[in-house]
């Protein structure tokens, strides 16, 4: 509740946390010259550029670099032995992150925005008290409010992992050293990505997944080849496994599987979701529900249940990707502003950085097949993709899956080197409803990885 003797502060807009969608709004509405307050517990940026995205990324392109090195005799240099100094890695990723972080601060206070660094909580409908880092307490209110907390690592329940002291997806980045031996809990992008990253550092890396195969949601022969490629540079793979305990002793971490197996490690990396951080933000006070994972309800266009209050990125269970944040922060600009703009529809891409990567947007063909549709299926293997072979990188599987009748793309997974680049020609063409022959038939640069998409669309198997 509010003390009589609080001074409240009213504002035009509200923001609470500081991730990709609600610093962009703050900082467009800010520079209208409307009075802005944004809370932030600390992260100046939000997560991806401090945990997520940005040092990740930072981190693949080293452990990419490294897999090239070992390969190096296959393109004619004689590189000697490959060494990973581990203070150089750390210096290569917290420099990357501070050069965004230190923009992102200077473009805050440039924009006019009121940057307060504390814990908010809801006091009341579009109201929150906020314990500020450095000592006192604010009272703000808002005309319109955005919560914008995002999400933490999920911690599984499994007995004794939590007094093991596992490593998340954010502590993880700060090792003081390379574990020699490295249990992954989680098949899913996270996890996998860390599986192959610290392989490639020298690790002996094993993956734990529950699914009876990796990335259930893909198609098999896409997950399959996958799958494979992680085989190949070191990764163990066991699926369709469950943890059923896990210890410490003097061997190091032990995991007790449920069909028996047991498995030591120097650390285990927790790798199964996110969680909402909504637990202590009082959304009670503030009319706002939840769901019973916590995270807000909203709906498609980002309003709560409470009046002129929104919920924006993974906090309102949208897909967890900073491209899907910052499209929640153009849907809420134009709602505030009294428009209709709507999450219905969107077409999402995403990428998985392994090695090769895996870029998708639309259907898989499960799903497509699914609706009823008539539908074709293309495949072809990266192999025959020129520029594949002149790079050396020739595992992988491109996958397109079209409409037969209105030749509409309802989808694609490309697997393989620069995917992700390829994959928002693909999401263009989707974009603008065109018929799959214009990548079939359109004059494409060679020699590039986009020229494959020539020869995906002219290779059915259905």
């Amino acid at each position: 509740m509010i003390d009589s003797q609080d001074v409240v502060e009213d504002v035009d807009l509200l923001v609470v946390g500081g991730g990709k969608a609600g610093k962009t709004l703050s900082m467009d509405l800010a520079r209208t010259g409307r009075r802005v307050v944004m809370v932030e517990r600390g992260m100046i940026g939000g997560t991806c550029i401090n945990v997520a995205c940005i040092p990740t990324k930072s981190l693949v392109t080293s452990s990419r670099l490294a897999r090239r090195a070992a390969a190096a005799q296959s393109l004619g240099l004689s590189l000697g032995k490959l060494e990973v100094d581990l203070p150089l890695l750390r210096s290569h990723k917290e420099g990357v992150v501070a050069d965004m972080v230190d923009l992102n601060h200077r473009q805050f206070l440039d924009s006019g925005m009121d940057l307060v660094l504390g814990t908010a909580r809801f006091v009341a409908e579009r109201t929150v008290e906020i314990d500020l880092n450095d000592g006192g307490r604010r009272v703000v209110r808002g005309a319109d409010v955005v919560i914008n907390t995002g999400t933490v690592p999920h911690l599984p329940s499994v007995p004794g992992l939590a007094d093991v002291e596992p490593l998340t997806s954010e502590t993880i980045m700060s090792l003081e050293r390379i574990p020699e031996r490295l249990v992954v809990i989680g098949g899913g992008y996270v996890g996998l990505e860390f599986a192959h990253m610290f392989a490639s550092f020298g690790s002996r890396v094993t993956v734990l997944d529950r699914n009876p195969r990796l990335l259930p949601r893909e198609d098999a022969d896409i997950s399959g080849v996958l799958t494979e490629c992680l085989r190949e540079d070191g990764v163990e793979i066991l699926a369709g496994v469950n943890v059923k305990d896990v210890a410490r002793d003097k061997d190091g971490v032990r995991l007790l599987l449920e069909d028996g197996r047991a498995l030591v490690a120097d650390d285990v990396l927790a790798a199964s979701g996110r969680d909402p951080v909504t637990r202590d933000l009082g959304l009670d006070a503030a009319g706002v529900r939840t769901d019973e994972r916590g995270f807000v309800r909203v709906d498609d266009t980002l309003a709560t249940h409470a009046p002129r209050t929104w919920a924006v990125g993974d906090v309102a269970g949208s897909p967890q990707f900073t491209h899907v944040s910052l499209d929640d922060y153009r849907i809420v600009k134009a709602n505030i502003a009294g428009g209709t703009r709507s999450t219905a529809g969107r077409l999402v891409p995403w990428n998985l950085f392994t090695d090769p990567e895996l870029a998708r947007v639309g259907l898989t063909e499960e799903q497509a097949r699914a609706t009823g549709r008539d539908i074709r299926v293309a495949k072809l293997p990266v192999k025959a993709i020129p520029r594949a072979r002149t790079m050396r990188e020739t595992r992988g599987l491109w996958k397109a899956v079209v409409d037969r009748n209105t030749e509409e793309i309802l989808g694609v997974a490309l697997l393989g080197p620069d995917s992700s680049e390829v994959l928002t020609v693909v999401q263009t063409a989707m974009w603008a409803g065109l018929p799959f022959t214009r990548l079939r038939d359109g004059i494409i640069a060679h020699p590039t990885m986009a020229e494959g998409l020539n020869a995906l669309f002219t290779s059915w198997v259905d």
